[in-house]
């Protein structure tokens, strides 16, 4: 098993982890209502999914 020779710094270390970013979340438009949406869920607008009404809403 691979074991580092010598301690990474505290510098190194938190600049190597800056690089680590959350993606951006990837909205689409729904085609009843054009309010933007999750893909591959239903609208919490309108409740539709695939052209269809899947969730009662108020």
């Amino acid at each position: 098993m691979a074991v580092p020779k010598r301690k990474k710094s505290r510098s190194n270390t938190r600049h190597r982890r800056s690089q680590w970013k959350a993606p951006r979340i990837a909205l689409v438009e729904c085609p009843q209502c054009r309010d933007q949406k999750l893909p591959h869920i239903a609208c919490g607008t309108c409740g539709t999914y695939n052209k269809r009404q899947v969730v009662e809403t108020a």
